[in-house]
């Protein structure tokens, strides 16, 4: 019989299992139940297919999204596993095929859409499956969709509790990239997974560059952000549906090639985007949040964020999109005071109870410091997640360190002027207010006459918004939604203005000053994911192998990446593998990989 480390070889092309891998995939083929949370591109699909794969019957598949569904089930069959997916996106015909081959035992996998597994004739094909113990294992993956207060929330996930009750004996395991401990904690209690063992990967990706940067230009500081990814492919998130549109449309008058997608477009146009975006290369998308679960896309370069994500949560999983493939990339992002009052409205203005708000501000709070932060960025990430982590060198504030300085005094004349304007006015008000600028409305309400009028002068414009934004990161100051962004002092602004608490800030660098972040892909991103950069002859290879797959994908109607992944592609480059013996030791080539695209990968190998 063969093992869990046979099948990693042989049918997934690996020689090694990683992290926590090979305890989940025992844990689950003995029959146990798990909760698995590892960051995206960690490889938790490997943790419930091998078990599947050991185990008697079919491993049942619980998956959300249907272009993931379909994605997964390409590479499974790619890689010689007999798997199939139920969703609405199959004719009749085609749907009855499919459980004709599950209750005939011809499959291995199926990946089944929640709603489709609740209703009472697939329970049904269950329950005969069951009294014949050939149901292997349930999984449900992106799990967090259970969480009532999150923004994947799925009604039809918290009814996946009746796996438990109806198949007792079947092994579940439930798998997330989402961190929060609220969220791992629901998980538990709605699925009913109190006794389950709980597997916590690290949540690092050493191979993601973090990068934030204050809102000058966005479209100027966006447009030489994409410089760096020319003819590669990546998200840039927006929080509005018209942001999304004009961004995408404006991309394209740069010539890049960009797609806009969000909830308000056509059910088939977004359909359409998303495909393009998995089977294209070199595309980048503008979305809201309303794209990304589950796209399982391992070459995305890069994740650019032109507005503030709402949480570190967020921007974690959001972010995560990127690298999925263990290869360099970026997560950029630019923000100002602005974000902060936005978000602050949608909170205030939302129908939640009062404590879910508080918990909102919080959160929001958190991602502020974040962006303020004068430490390592994964460090402070890592920490909100419960880790520990020395600095990495490998994000903004560990490439080029920010000078910090004493801003008690600037921090008690902003706050003075907070307060001798009746907490009333926004920061471009205040920062009129504070160098002493007599505009139209600065005489309309008589604040040339106030004490703090013209204090400010050492600072210019974009000093002044630094010292609002990180005193509202320090959660002195927070910005009030009911009066078009007022700011206002918290209790913490007290010890400030009496003199009583010090306040350190982080200098503002100048863009000149981040030369040396700029291109990550020519710095070292750790052990775990760095790779020699190729040299002029290997990378004529790897391009005349990338033209190879895109062919044999377009012919496949399939994703590049489904036929194999860069990784593989710059080892064949690097390795030049004269035979098929030689092909079995590249990662990633698995036996029926090779008896499908050996010859055709030895030929463009023998012609280069």
């Amino acid at each position: 019989m063969a093992t869990a480390l046979d099948l990693l070889r042989t049918v997934f092309g690996y020689n090694a299992f990683r992290g926590d891998q090979a305890d989940i995939v025992e844990h689950l083929a003995q029959g146990g139940d798990a909760l698995v949370l590892m960051p995206t591109g960690g490889g938790k699909s490997l943790c419930y297919q091998i078990p599947a794969l050991l185990r008697a019957g079919t491993g049942i598949v619980v998956s959300p999204l249907i272009a993931l569904m379909q994605d997964q089930v390409d590479a499974l069959l790619q890689a010689g596993v007999r798997a199939a997916y139920l969703n609405s996106s199959l004719a009749g015909d085609a749907a009855a095929d499919v459980e004709r081959r599950l209750m005939r035992g011809e499959l291995d996998l199926l990946y089944v859409a929640p709603e489709r597994l609740l209703t009472d004739r697939f329970l049904g094909q269950l329950d005969r499956l069951d009294q014949q113990n050939r149901i292997a294992l349930f999984a449900i993956d992106e799990a967090h969709c259970v969480s009532q207060w999150g923004h994947d929330f799925r009604p039809e996930y918290i009814q996946l509790s009746a796996l438990h009750e109806r198949y007792p004996a079947v092994p579940r395991i439930a798998l997330t990239a989402t961190a929060d401990t609220a969220t791992r904690d629901e998980i538990r209690v709605r699925l009913g997974l109190e006794n389950a063992r709980v597997f916590v990967a690290s949540f690092d990706r050493p191979n993601i560059r973090y990068e934030v940067v204050d809102r000058d230009n966005p479209r100027r500081q966006l447009l030489t952000f994409l410089a760096r990814h020319r003819g590669e492919a990546g998200i840039v998130y927006c929080l509005s549906r018209k942001k999304v549109e004009e961004t995408a449309d404006w991309l394209q008058a740069q010539g890049i090639a960009a797609l806009p997608y969000h909830a308000g477009l056509d059910a088939e146009l977004r359909r359409t985007h998303q495909q393009r975006f998995l089977r294209d290369e070199g595309l980048v998308m503008v979305a809201t949040v309303a794209f990304g679960m589950g796209i399982d896309k391992p070459d995305v370069r890069f994740v650019a964020h032109l507005d503030l994500p709402k949480s570190l949560e967020a921007y974690y999983q959001e972010t995560g999109r990127a690298g999925r493939d263990g290869e360099p990339a970026e997560a950029w992002m630019t923000y100002g005071l602005n974000d902060v009052v936005v978000h602050r409205g949608r909170i205030d203005e939302s129908a939640a109870p009062e404590t879910q708000k508080r918990i909102e501000r919080q959160k929001l709070d958190a991602m502020l410091a974040y962006c303020e932060a004068a430490r390592c960025r994964r460090a402070v990430l890592l920490d909100y997640f419960g880790e520990t982590s020395a600095p990495c060198g490998n994000c903004d504030v560990c490439l080029n360190p920010p000078e910090v300085w004493d801003g008690t005094v600037a921090a008690q004349k902003a706050l003075s002027a907070i307060l001798r304007t009746g907490q009333r006015f926004g920061a471009g008000h205040l920062i009129d207010l504070l160098r002493g600028r007599a505009t139209d409305k600065i005489r309309q309400f008589g604040h040339e006459a106030l004490p703090t009028f013209g204090v400010g002068a050492e600072l210019d414009d974009t000093g002044w918004r630094a010292v609002f934004r990180q005193l509202l990161a320090h959660t002195i100051i927070e910005a009030d939604a009911t009066r078009y962004g007022a700011l206002i002092l918290n209790p913490a602004a007290r010890p400030v203005l009496k003199g009583e608490r010090r306040l350190d800030f982080r200098r503002q660098r100048t863009p000149a000053g981040k030369a040396a972040a700029r291109r990550g892909r020519l710095a070292g991103y750790g052990e775990s994911s760095a790779h020699e950069e190729l040299d002029i002859a290997d990378q004529q290879v790897f391009e005349r192998l990338r033209q190879w797959r895109q062919e044999t994908a377009r012919t496949q109607q399939v994703p590049a990446y489904v036929i194999l992944h860069d990784r593989t592609l710059r080892e064949l480059a690097q390795r030049r593998p004269a035979g098929q013996d030689a092909l079995s030791e590249i990662s990633g080539l698995g036996v029926a990989k090779i008896e499908r695209y050996g010859e055709a990968l030895l030929k463009v190998l023998a012609e280069t």
